[in-house]
């Protein structure tokens, strides 16, 4: 186990000072690249999918497609989201600054007006000469992207949005009773749906649209595409239920809320109380427990909508390699955050547990993570989920440092040949242009794939940071959402390859300021001993003062 960091101090001007003066993190090596050809960009996007994936080694999900990416992939063990919330952690990664820099907690503020003029991944190679497209649900749709997802500086043409999304949260559910409801678990029969489709699908077959006009274009291309499953309702195509039979389901392994646990860290997931079929269920606030058939139901729902939304990414890598793109296209995939499926007693995002901020991360960039495809070969052949056969796939190249999705700017900057911003100063509010993340491409130059296929890199040289904001040090009705005005407290979160430790200390929103001497609740979970992250071993004696320890 490594040590933990003695001598370092918390500064009492939010999260970004903090890091600025912790002094574990050690700035890796920034490695150009000096590609004379400009390469085009696909950025997929998933929302909500947590890393229940093949290639991540999960055994039931059925993800042929994405885990055949990943075989020609870098993928990243260890990646974790910044907020996990949606509009908080997409402006996060889509800037390159966290979330205490955008001043984005909520949903309700634009970054531009708000907090600075930043500028964003797309805004950066769309000024460097790419045609930049948005499909679906890139950046959070409304406020806090100036109800048009930041239109128009990072889109050289109006963002995409599917027509179907409107119906997402309507009643479109057909339940036991024949009827119509707006239900959290709604597999449908497509062809009854309205307009007979389905938004993932819509957003698909726009990317191919867009990928065919841009093979004959006489500038790269950056297209990013936004997919909306897992998140919840769970709404797919009824055919996938059978992909993950009732009996196959198990529970997590977690499924209690830790006695260890502070109230404070607690979500108690009110957006899916919403749902009807979960009212029906008439469970107590905040901790009453999900029943045990319907628990599984939500688990076989969700890997369900993986598998569906697989198809809709399979669909969509193999039009690049039908259109000869799949040589000069650079593909990153990830998400926005993870969900919890039942450990610690929850079921939904909102916290800082690995759960809900370990996301999956993998870069494909042609003739460097994968030999260029030869004539008349092709990389992502379409697999069919439903073909037990198509799931064999070649693990790939894997690392196992920590990473930070704040790194995505700076990363596939690199790796298309363009300067890679500078490091922001701390404060960072007056510059338009840098970024808090690392350039990840070392890991794509030291070390040669045949050579070595699973480089470990230094772990214990890694860091990740997460955060949460709270309206109190209970559960309530607006514990998992707080808007900006309502936060009263912070958990600033720290994860290395041995452990997290959490602390929630209050928080002024008028003036954006974490008090650090003001802890209301800790966490410490050394993941060795406890993986899941159910035994808080703070308050022990040996770990009660680790707080002041941090503190000059």
């Amino acid at each position: 186990m490594s040590p933990l960091p003695a001598q370092c101090g918390w500064r009492l001007l939010g999260f970004s000072l903090f890091l600025g003066s912790f002094c574990f993190v050690l700035e890796s090596a920034e490695l150009g690249n000096n590609a004379t050809d400009a390469l085009n960009i696909l950025l997929i996007i998933v929302d909500d999918l947590r890393p229940s994936l093949g290639c991540y080694g999960d055994k039931l999900v059925r993800s042929p497609n994405i885990d055949q990416l990943a075989s020609h992939s870098i993928l990243f063990q260890n990646a974790f989201a910044q907020q996990a919330v949606c509009a908080p952690s997409r402006v996060s990664f889509l800037t390159g600054r966290r979330p205490d820099t955008t001043r984005l907690y909520d949903f309700n503020s634009y970054w531009r007006v708000h907090s600075g003029n930043f500028s964003t991944i797309p805004q950066y190679f769309k000024e460097n000469g790419y045609m930049t497209m948005s499909v679906g649900k890139v950046f959070h749709p409304g406020i806090s992207s100036n109800h048009s997802d930041d239109s128009p500086y990072s889109w050289s043409f109006p963002p995409y949005h599917p027509s179907t999304e409107k119906y997402e949260n309507t009643k479109t559910c057909r339940g036991q009773d024949g009827k119509l409801h707006a239900n959290l678990l709604c597999p449908v029969d497509v062809a009854d749906v309205p307009e007979g489709t389905l938004p993932d699908k819509q957003s698909t077959e726009e990317a191919i649209r867009l990928l065919e006009k841009m093979k004959t274009s006489a500038s790269p291309f950056f297209l990013a595409v936004g997919y909306h499953k897992p998140h919840i309702p769970f709404r797919y195509p009824k055919e996938f239920q059978k992909l993950y039979p009732l009996e196959n389901i198990t529970l997590a392994p977690d499924p209690q809320v830790p006695d260890g646990l502070p109230p404070v860290a607690y979500n108690p997931w009110m957006d899916i109380r919403e749902r009807e079929d979960v009212q029906a269920l008439n469970i107590s606030v905040p901790y009453g427990p999900i029943p045990v058939d319907f628990q599984r139901k939500i688990r076989q729902s969700y890997f369900a909508s993986v598998s569906y939304l697989d198809t809709q990414v399979g669909h969509l890598l193999s039009a690049l390699d039908d259109l000869h793109l799949a040589n000069n296209t650079i593909i990153a995939f990830t998400s926005d955050h993870g969900w919890a499926l039942g450990e610690h007693g929850e079921w939904a995002k909102y916290s800082n547990f690995d759960v809900t901020t370990h996301v999956p991360l993998m870069f494909y960039v042609p003739g460097k993570t994968a030999p260029l495809p030869g004539v008349g070969e092709k990389l992502f052949p379409y697999q069919d989920p439903f073909d037990p056969t198509s799931e064999l796939m070649d693990p790939g190249r894997h690392i196992v440092d920590l990473v930070e999705l704040v790194s995505l700017f700076a990363t596939l900057a690199g790796l298309a040949g363009l300067q890679v911003p500078p490091r922001c100063p701390i404060p960072s509010f007056h510059v338009e242009l840098c970024r808090e993340g690392q350039n990840l491409q070392k890991h794509f130059q030291l070390h040669d794939l045949e050579e070595d296929p699973h480089f470990l890199g230094n772990p214990r040289e890694s860091i990740a940071y997460s955060q949460y904001p709270r309206p109190s040090d209970s559960p309530q009705w607006n514990s998992d959402k707080p808007s900006l005005k309502d936060i009263k407290i912070m958990g600033y979160s720290i994860r290395t390859i041995d452990y997290r430790y959490t602390v929630w200390v209050g928080f002024n929103p008028a003036e954006f300021l974490a008090n650090f001497s003001d802890i209301h609740a800790g966490e410490l979970y050394f993941v060795d001993s406890d993986p899941l992250q159910d035994h808080n071993v703070y308050n022990d004696s040996q770990h009660g003062g680790l707080s002041h320890s941090l503190k000059p």
